[in-house]
């Protein structure tokens, strides 16, 4: 006999967030036992569903099972009546009726998770993600992380920008250097890629305006709080721009959409996390030279490296401006040429610096971006004064070779800024699964 499949599901038990509708009615729920507390004549046993934790109450009077025969992490489905009651934060509870077991663990957890805080190092953290994960306050990390997600991508959707995917093994890496990961690919030499930017470049001559939110791969050996081997990058590019401040005033307004996004769709795991939200109003720039002079005079500190921000500088930049405007955040533009990648556009008022720029959140550089080098003679001219072998990267330089616009976009770390957003310490508190220089698993 053929069955039809017509695509029309219904949902035989409630979803957590409608219990309210169905007061005085009998339903059905499933989830897994997250907490048992017995108290004298009853219990109330928490039920973690997908999003919230439900409180359940077992009474004899009422249950046609055992209460034993619930355990922590088991899965069920359970019949119960949604009673009103007051004193409940949500304005009711669950009276258990009828419970059916669809699992039990086989062992009880190495770690407890059904605190508010799960009390052990990072280490056991990470060992045991699939299980601390399951932590109420845990997971509700990964929810504001798929809030700043859809967030971004409701606001570039909204901008006319495209959403493409790019591959992950490629050719030749896109920052160059060592800190490319080699992959044998059917003989070749081939590598795991260190950013989308290649492919959006060209991309913006099909498109104008493009985005990916996708994993990149740096083959860094830095073991340090702010380092990932693999993280998830936000990219885009933007064509027919005349400014390079045209990228910041896109993400000026893609961070006020994500912050009242998150306001208006993620409000329990903000209030559960005890998250301030920044507000994104404006966000003040400085130059690369002036930020480095301003920190030197305001905290009497001898500048040492004439190209780059040395961590500290960072965080005491980002507490001056703080102070100064009441910003969070902070644009620090025309970085020097020389540490920039090769296809970032040069100043044309100092060729020294670039029309490029990061983004400092909370001490912490979460953004880095500027405009591209969009003809293909001075492409060249730069990779030859590099010493480059233009020939190598064919592929890339074709888009230039039969025309692009003027164009520039940027790449922001998604874990880097949930960190941020949440007062995390540690970028692996906000990596649901970090791969680093020794972690490999699970």
């Amino acid at each position: 006999m053929i069955k039809t499949i017509n695509g029309e599901r219904t949902e035989r038990t409630v979803l957590p967030e409608r219990l309210k509708e169905h007061l005085g009615e009998r339903i059905r729920i499933h989830g897994s036992i997250y907490k048992i507390r017995k108290m004298r004549g009853f219990a109330f046993v928490l039920l973690r569903t997908a999003r919230q934790v439900v409180q359940c109450i077992y009474s004899e009077e009422r249950a046609e099972f055992s209460l034993e025969e619930l355990q922590e992490e088991s899965c069920v489905r359970l019949t119960a009546e949604v009673v009103s009651e007051e004193r409940s934060r949500t304005g009711y509870e669950l009276h258990l009726i009828q419970a059916a077991i669809l699992s039990k663990p086989e062992e009880a957890s190495p770690i407890v998770i059904n605190n508010k805080l799960v009390d052990t190092s990072l280490e056991n953290l990470l060992n045991y993600r699939p299980v601390t994960l399951r932590n109420e306050k845990e997971r509700a990390v990964f929810k504001i992380q798929e809030g700043i997600a859809c967030g971004i991508r409701k606001f570039l959707a909204e901008n006319r920008f495209t959403e493409i995917h790019t591959p992950k093994i490629v050719y030749s890496g896109a920052e160059g250097g060592a800190n490319i990961f080699r992959i044998n690919y059917f003989g070749k030499e081939a590598y795991l890629t260190q950013s989308p930017q290649f492919y959006k470049q060209m991309m913006v001559g099909v498109f104008e305006r493009v985005f990916e939110i996708a994993p990149v791969f740096r083959a860094e050996m830095h073991d340090t709080s702010r380092h990932l081997n693999e993280y998830t990058s936000v990219d885009f590019e933007m064509g027919y721009i005349e400014s390079f401040e045209e990228l910041m005033q896109t993400e000026t307004g893609m961070l006020r959409e994500v912050m009242c996004y998150l306001n208006e769709y993620y409000a329990p795991e903000l209030e559960l996390l005890s998250v301030k939200l920044p507000e994104v109003r404006e966000i003040p720039a400085v130059r690369f030279s002036e930020a480095k002079e301003l920190i030197a005079k305001e905290y009497h500190r001898e500048i040492k490296d004439y190209e780059d921000f040395e961590p500290e500088e960072e965080k005491l930049l980002c507490e001056l401006i703080q102070k100064k405007t009441g910003s969070e955040f902070v644009f620090v533009t025309h970085y020097p040429s020389e540490k920039r990648p090769f296809y970032a556009m040069e100043s044309p008022e100092n060729r020294k610096e670039t029309e490029s720029f990061d983004l400092l959140f909370r001490g912490l550089e979460i953004t880095t971006g500027g405009q591209r080098i969009h003809t293909y003679r001075e492409q060249v001219e730069k990779m030859k004064r590099r010493g480059m072998n233009a020939a190598l990267f064919e592929s890339y330089l074709m888009a230039h070779k039969y025309g692009l616009p003027p164009h520039g976009g940027l790449g922001l770390g998604l874990e880097r800024f949930t960190g941020r957003l949440l007062g995390q310490e540690n970028v692996r508190r906000a990596t649901l699964f970090p791969r680093d220089t020794g972690r490999l698993e699970p």
